[in-house]
């Protein structure tokens, strides 16, 4: 019957019982109550002294802590929590809210049928185009999350124009987007291969480690834009335009940048910084960092995921990220696209 119950409360539905929620103490720093509530990403509400009141921060896998008289409820990971607090446990006294399916009047009528290979890119890049004008109507943040695949299929200068023409907030990805970027600007190579022809570049396996070790001696990123080293690219136009990047670090990494984040819960916690207040996520050929950065977003938060690959985009439904649509097609020539009807506008 538990079983039963925790199912049913995150397709929406509600114990007849309106009672309050049962609250337990936090014994030890990052140790919860073995009956603690497990958040969805959905809408959630908590009743508390005969009032509903709906819980701050929604997002999946955490807990929701009581924050002391009339400050409310809030998600917390579980390693934020602190002896004393106070969190949900079982299922009495929560709603769930789910998003509803229907996508027509938020655009995403062209992703009714789910991921496909076999729908035309040109309706999905009206369609995304709509999305993000929308989204800054309504005052929101358009936040990217991209991979170093954007630079090899070169679509590193349509991202660089829709930063610098403010359609994007905040760009989220690895160490290797930075590198492969500053690499084009520097050497007009992506891991060698010269993006003017597809041609291998003499020696240019080594062109990404001199790109590294060009921005140590101007001392960062923002400094090789201050010095004149840096003139173009992602990168660039991040600093010029005061975007916000975050890079995450992961053990395959070279050097890596000065700016990359390597300790992993900072790298999330920089993550989730950047994501609230989004009402609206790219996700550009990049299917971990997609992954991650849906884990940590309220199902209310549109997401649209480009990849080559079909099984990223479903991975990334699949995930819990159950309001991500996909778009199967090169990441490239659909930021080109894109680029284009914006720049109609």
């Amino acid at each position: 019957m538990r079983k039963m119950l925790t199912q049913l409360l995150g397709l929406g539905c509600s114990p007849v019982d309106s009672g309050d929620a049962e609250l337990a103490t936090v014994e030890r720093d990052s140790c919860a109550p073995n009956e603690f509530y497990s958040t969805t990403n959905h809408r959630t509400m908590v009743r508390l002294q005969k009032r509903w009141q709906q819980v701050e921060d929604q997002r999946m896998d955490a807990l929701i802590v009581m924050e002391g008289a009339g400050a409310g409820a809030r998600c917390r990971r579980l390693r934020d929590l602190r002896r004393g607090d106070q969190v949900v446990v079982g299922m009495r006294g929560i709603r769930v809210i789910p998003e509803s399916k229907e996508r027509d009047r938020l655009a995403f009528a062209f992703m009714a049928n789910g991921i496909s290979s076999e729908r035309q890119v040109e309706t999905a890049v009206r369609q995304t185009a709509a999305l993000i004008r929308q989204t800054r109507q309504q005052a929101q943040r358009v936040v990217v999350v991209a991979g170093p695949v954007v630079i090899h299929t070169g679509g590193g200068a349509a991202l660089a124009e829709l930063i610098r023409t403010g359609y994007v907030q905040a760009l989220l990805s690895g160490n290797a987007l930075g590198v492969h970027d500053i690499e084009a600007a520097l050497f007009g190579t992506s891991l060698g291969i010269r993006l003017s022809d597809g041609r291998q570049e003499e020696h240019g396996h080594r062109h990404h480690m001199r790109a590294i070790n060009a921005i140590f001696q101007a001392g960062g990123i923002r400094q090789a834009v201050e010095s004149g080293l840096l003139t173009s690219g992602v990168m660039y136009e991040c600093v010029s335009a005061n975007v916000p990047f975050v890079l995450a670090g992961s053990l395959r990494d070279d050097g890596p940048l000065p700016e990359t984040i390597t300790d992993m819960n900072l790298a999330q916690d920089a993550y989730a910084a950047e994501l609230r207040g989004a009402g609206l996520v790219l996700c550009l050929g990049s299917m971990l960092h997609s992954i991650a950065a849906g884990n940590m977003l309220p199902s209310w938060v549109k997401i649209v995921c480009i990849d080559i690959n079909p099984a990223v985009t479903t991975k990334v439904s699949d995930r819990g990220t159950g309001q991500a649509v996909g778009v199967v097609t090169d990441v490239g020539l659909f930021l080109e696209l894109l680029r284009k009807l914006l720049a109609e506008a």
